[in-house]
């Protein structure tokens, strides 16, 4: 149980930004017509900020049929993800694996590839960072739902910055020698360019399969 306490602990520093943007989920849900508890469970279901707020953007000028296809094109980085930390899961039962995935958030995986490429990793951990992430983002979603047009807009304050923050300092955990580097400034590169070319979100997936196949021929080149 330690290393799951572990795994909640390392989720509360996220809690700024994660706070400033479920208030916001929060508020535009009620703006569209969600009741709170309506946005509660959106939150609890779907569990995808970046896929929640596109869904809202569509609400009421779009099918379902459309919502759904442009959730699944936005959350197909988690298939990147799945794939890079699957091999420290080797050995787990596939119900762990299956709860693991289940609750994945983009934040809780830095977590916990982190912690894993340090060696501090766990499943337990892993668990843990997913539960934080998970609960912080309903309550704050219900929170902002809750408070309505009351709450002001949290990026007029700059929160809307902890997260891009907060991910640009758990990658130099990864960053250990010059392909890291290389490896990590062409994905940015590559995402920057893809936002302004690339309609929707696909410059999340373009940019995160160029940097993997940069990182792997990078790796099957011999070192000077």
């Amino acid at each position: 149980m330690n290393d799951l306490r572990r795994g909640l602990w390392a989720a509360l520093p996220l809690t700024p930004g994660l706070l400033a943007f479920g208030l916001l989920y929060g508020v535009m849900a009620r703006q569209v017509g969600l009741r709170p508890g309506e946005a509660l469970a959106m939150s609890l279901i779907v569990h995808a900020g970046s896929a929640q707020f596109t869904v809202l953007g569509m609400w009421g000028a779009a099918g379902a049929a459309p919502m759904i296809l442009t959730t699944l094109v936005i959350n197909l980085r988690h298939l990147l993800m799945g794939a890079s930390i699957a091999p420290y899961l080797r050995g787990l039962p596939a119900r762990w694996k299956a709860l693991l995935a289940l609750w994945m958030s983009d934040e809780s995986y830095a977590l916990a590839i982190a912690a894993y490429e340090g060696g501090r990793g766990s499943h337990l951990y892993f668990l843990g960072a997913n539960l934080g992430m998970y609960l912080m983002w309903a309550a704050s979603g219900l929170l902002g739902a809750v408070l309505g047009a009351a709450v002001p807009d949290p990026a007029r304050y700059g929160l809307d910055l902890v997260f891009p923050l907060a991910f640009l300092g758990l990658t130099t955990s990864f960053v250990k020698d010059r392909r890291g580097v290389a490896v990590a400034l062409a994905a940015g590169g590559l995402a920057l360019l893809g936002a302004r070319w690339l309609p929707g979100k696909w410059y999340v997936l373009v940019a995160g399969l160029l940097g993997s196949v940069l990182g792997l021929l990078l790796e099957e080149t011999p070192r000077p």
